[in-house]
């Protein structure tokens, strides 16, 4: 394996490569499908490059529900296919693909029907069981009486259930999740880079032979020759799609869905809870010292890059939960709010609801493949199957996908780790409760950051206006984890935007600082990162002000992006 780091001189190396020599595969897009389709290719033996317009994880994969899981609610649909195929996923991340940065979560079903809906409710949760197999390495569904129900979750009125169900599920940070992705690609030897947006395809008569893509950062274009080219970009697929100048062979819908984050002790529970409302579920998810309450399912057609959450948005989530809880919440509770886009496969008319959350891969073009719809947790069968119909494209023998095989970097001696963080502790003079926080972001990677604090003592310092991380966790996405803006570090590297209720404010300065020290920033650019970030916040609480997704979009529009994505 060659150097883990997305560091920035590693971006700068992956651009010169990716200019000077025809790869096999070019992906298209640096979420999680992107980054699993890079690290899917990258371990078949092919050269690989990834190019991402912002940063990792920056549309879908960063907006997420934060959960691995087999979608209880598809069984209802007689989806079983689907269902099956993520508990399958959602066990090989628990126990070996990623152990250090997905975890368990128990989840209580309250119900409302004495006889009828506990057999209905108990036979779907038990299918979840037995697909799941007994690999899962979770606990099986428990039947709970009403006063069993009270006893884990106090929160909820007593008059809102007879009795309830608790099973379990998992969870992860999504954007960490797909970073680790990209991150162990390019450990494998993809060449990764990201904020390089793709211009233009290439094309030889009929046939994409590659892209021209415009570095952001730098105001360069590069021409990237590719045998075959992989279109990754989620709900911006048919924006992707145009370059080509072709129509696709099927359309990808946009459908927003909002969360709101609010302090543990807003909700008194010691289990996540999974309700029923008019058109959908609505979770509430233990997320740290907050719970992550969502989420809403309405049609989106304005700014992709920057979904907003209307002021109706935030009211319909407040008034679903409030219905089951005994002390309800309000706006002054809400300490973030996120919004993001599903990418899902469109049919004519249906609802977004109704929309399939199944993957499809086409090549509509020589050379050209793309991959499309899906959910989170089966992103890994997305990007074999992309990469597999590429592989077909390229005429010759090519080793099968080894990808369930092949565990992200911090996953190997993480679990050993964990049994030692309290020596860990004793020797880094960090509490145990940091050490756990640490393990829990960066698994067996987090001697890499305990370095720089042996380096620095004073990256061992919480930082200011965030104190839930440390200085050094701010330096180190700098350096090793591809950050290349304050706004990269305090809502993907760290969740600061959503957990604070300044949504960051405080903390920018101190982190423009810390990232300005390892990107060499001038002070100049420094004060700008911090004013940029400032003005996102602002736009941000406006657009959560108004009525409605247009004026809504509008005020989000208010800030404009730090590098503007310019073309050629």
């Amino acid at each position: 394996m060659t150097d883990n780091s997305l560091s920035p001189s590693a971006r700068e190396a992956a651009l010169t490569a990716l200019a000077d020599k025809e790869v096999d595969v070019l992906v298209v897009g640096g979420g999680v499908v992107g980054a699993g389709c890079a690290l899917d290719a990258v371990t078949r033996g092919l050269s690989v490059g990834l190019v991402e317009a912002r940063d990792f994880a920056s549309g879908t994969s960063s907006r997420s529900s934060k959960l691995i899981h087999g979608g209880l609610r598809y069984l209802e649909m007689l989806d079983f296919g689907l269902v099956h195929e993520a508990l399958r996923e959602r066990g090989l991340l628990l126990q070996r693909l990623a152990p250090h940065l997905v975890r368990p979560v128990p989840f209580l079903y309250p119900l409302k029907h004495r006889v009828w809906e506990r057999l209905y409710a108990g036979t779907g949760v038990q299918l979840y069981d037995f697909m799941a197999t007994t690999k899962s390495g979770l606990p099986r569904h428990r039947n709970l009486t009403r006063r069993g129900a009270l006893r884990v979750a106090p929160a909820l009125k007593k008059d809102a259930l007879v009795g309830a169900l608790q099973y379990y599920d998992a969870q992860v940070d999504d954007a960490r999740h797909t970073m680790f992705l990209a991150r162990t690609a390019a450990a494998y030897g993809a060449h990764v880079a990201s904020r390089a947006r793709v211009v233009g395809f290439l094309r030889e008569g009929e046939r994409v032979t590659g892209a021209r893509v415009h570095d952001l950062e730098h105001d360069r274009t590069y021409e990237i020759r590719a045998q075959q080219v992989v279109n990754a970009t989620g709900v911006w697929t048919d924006d992707t799609q145009a370059l080509v100048g072709e129509r696709g062979q099927f359309h990808v819908r946009a459908s927003k869905g909002i969360h709101l984050v609010v302090p543990r002790d807003r909700i008194q529970s010691t289990t996540g809870l999974i309700m029923r409302t008019p058109t959908s579920v609505l979770f509430v998810i233990p997320w740290g010292r907050h719970w992550i309450v969502g989420t809403t399912d309405t049609d989106w057609e304005l700014d992709k890059a920057h979904p907003a959450a209307s002021s109706t948005d935030i009211d319909y989530l407040l008034a679903q939960v409030n219905e089951h809880l005994a002390t309800p919440l309000s706006r002054s509770d809400v300490q973030g709010v996120y919004a993001g886009l599903r990418p899902l496969l469109s049919g004519e008319s249906e609802s977004t609801s109704q929309l399939s959350r199944e993957h499809t891969v086409g090549s509509p073009v020589p050379g050209l493949v793309v991959v499309a719809g899906g959910k989170y947790t089966t992103y890994r069968v997305m990007a074999r199957d992309a990469v597999d119909a590429a592989v077909h494209g390229l005429g010759r023998s090519v080793p099968r996908s080894c990808t369930e095989r092949v565990p992200l970097l911090g996953a190997e001696g993480y679990t050993a780790l964990w049994n030692r963080r309290r020596v860990l502790a004793a020797e880094s003079g960090l509490h145990v409760a940091r050490i756990e926080h640490l393990l829990g972001r960066y698994g067996s990677l987090v001697s890499e950051v305990l370095d720089l604090i042996r380096a620095d003592p004073a990256l061992g310092e919480p930082l200011e206006g965030a104190t839930d991380y440390l200085r050094a966790e701010i330096a180190y996405a700098a350096a090793a984890e591809g950050a290349r803006h304050l706004e990269d570090v305090l809502t993907r590297r760290t969740r600061v935007s959503i957990e604070t209720f300044d949504r960051g404010a405080a903390a920018a300065a101190p982190a423009a600082e810390l990232m300005g020290a390892v990107l060499g920033w001038s002070k100049e650019q420094r004060d700008r990162e911090a004013e940029h970030y400032r003005l996102r916040v602002e736009a941000e609480r406006a657009s959560q002000e108004q009525p409605d997704d247009e004026t809504a979009d509008a005020a989000r529009l208010g800030a404009p992006e730090i590098v503007p994505l310019q073309t050629a």
